[in-house]
């Protein structure tokens, strides 16, 4: 494949992050701000935003080879609006060129000599094409997306911190200026760190199996050897590992975070665990001047991949606003439920609804089986209803396909539908749903399905 020569001025599709190819224009950049370090990149504005990144020169496709490509693969209103905002400024920009096409005639009939010019698609300074319309009072495109934050105050007192169009391209992250650390390189952890270091963080990666650390590496990571020595060396240090077990024997176990511990330094807990386990670390974190956050994540390998997880935090508040930028770069959007073990319960309770959902999912295709139905039109069916969403969709084409390949792992949510379970005895709260669906991933995993995808819960009803 030839390579495609860029320059300041040209149309693009840019690929950034999470988001899909979106139709934007190469520009020069503001004088105070600096070009990232290492690969070749470009900066780029995008249509029918008031987004702006550098984007790497192989995330970058010729605008006009790639529309149709482009066009078939993405979907959306603002998507829409962002071709037809390009579009809209081709043409005023041909009707300029035949303008100065007709002028430039006029000249040389009266013996005037003409040179070429390469057109120039659009003014520098008109903003209308990348807000996709006009305002009164423009915004800077400059604007840090983080001063662009849409609070949400609930009743309860949550907050969630979103961006102010969450279909928009959020090409303007600014990386905190913090040493970021990252412990536990799994399914969920492989992708927080890859889309971290895509922003621009500078991340220290550390990991049981260390192999698992060299891709990260070669993108830019820094190696920590211990987890104490990571803590030591960074500001704020995440860590994301399978269960309490693994949680505790990471801060109290030997060269573990509680060694590395000083006043002010941050440890973000983001694995899924119980209360009780949040409680006891926060504890230990805090008696040593440090300060603590749990923020466990919503969502699968790929949302992890695509950065659109979403964060349930709890704790320190001013932890979670040094995590603005990290929380941008992982997740669509976070929520802040107040004092530590909040997040853990409400993550645990969301958990406790996916798997019981996936159970009675994987049950329903086993009884249309079984009743002579097909399973590929009950899913059909499904997918046409009020209970349409990407997730049975894909779970279940999954299981027509024989395909477990583990986005969520099942054995990790039959640990969660447990101490869901658990947090119900200890509040007096019945939760017989989830006690069922329990015992189904616990015989999935009797079948050997416990490193398989959620979804192998199906098997469970076929043996």
């Amino acid at each position: 494949m030839a390579a495609v020569h860029l320059r300041i001025g040209d149309l693009v599709w840019g690929k950034l992050g999470r988001y899909p190819p979106w139709p934007g224009k190469i520009v020069s950049p503001p004088k105070d701000l600096k070009k990232p370090r290492g690969k070749k990149c470009f900066f780029v504005k995008f249509f029918g935003t008031e987004d702006h990144a550098w984007i790497k020169v192989e995330q970058l496709k010729p605008y006009h080879p790639h529309k149709e490509e482009m066009i078939k693969i993405n979907k959306g209103k603002r998507f829409q609006q962002a071709v037809d905002a390009v579009e809209e400024y081709l043409k005023k920009a041909k009707g300029k060129e035949q303008a100065h096409g007709s002028d430039d005639k006029s000249k040389a009939g009266k013996g005037q000599k003409t040179t070429a010019k390469p057109m120039k698609i659009i003014e520098e300074d008109d903003e209308d094409a990348f807000k996709g319309g006009s305002s009164d009072k423009p915004a800077s495109s400059m604007e840090p997306i983080s001063k662009r934050l849409k609070i949400i105050e609930e009743d309860t007192g949550s907050t969630s911190i979103q961006a102010a169009d969450s279909t928009a391209v959020n090409g303007s992250i600014t990386p905190t200026d913090k040493r970021i650390g990252f412990l536990g390189l799994g399914l969920m952890g492989s992708g927080i760190v890859s889309n971290l270091l895509k922003m621009g963080h500078v991340v220290t990666v550390w990991n049981r199996t260390a192999e698992k650390c060299d891709l990260f590496i070669q993108e830019g990571a820094r190696l920590g050897r211990t987890p104490a020595e990571v803590v030591s060396m960074c500001d704020i240090t995440f860590s994301c590992v399978s269960d309490p077990k693994a949680a505790r024997d990471l801060v109290l176990g030997p060269s573990g975070v509680l060694q590395g511990i000083r006043p002010g330094k941050c440890y973000v807990e983001m694995s899924t665990v119980d209360p009780e386990t949040i409680t006891e670390l926060s504890q230990v974190i805090t008696s040593r001047g440090g300060r603590f956050l749990e923020a466990p994540v919503s969502g699968s390998q790929q949302l992890s991949n695509d950065g659109m997880l979403v964060i349930v935090a709890a704790g320190d508040r001013s932890v979670y606003e040094d995590c603005s930028s990290c929380f941008q770069a992982m997740g669509k959007t976070s929520f802040f439920l107040g004092e530590a073990g909040n997040a853990a319960r409400m993550m645990l309770i969301l958990n406790m609804v996916q798997g019981s959902f996936m159970a009675t999912i994987a049950e329903g295709l086993t009884l249309a089986q079984a009743t002579g139905q097909s399973q590929q039109t009950f899913l059909d069916i499904l997918c046409q209803g009020q209970m349409a969403s990407t997730f049975v969709d894909q779970k279940c084409q999954n299981i027509l396909q024989g395909n477990f390949k583990p986005d969520y792992y099942l054995k990790h949510i039959q640990k969660d539908l447990r101490l869901a379970i658990s947090m119900g005895d200890s509040a007096n709260h019945p939760t017989p749903m989830a006690a069922a669906a329990n015992e189904v991933y616990k015989r999935a995993k009797a079948l050997d399905q416990s490193d398989n995808d959620m979804s192998a819960v199906y098997r469970a009803y076929i043996h």
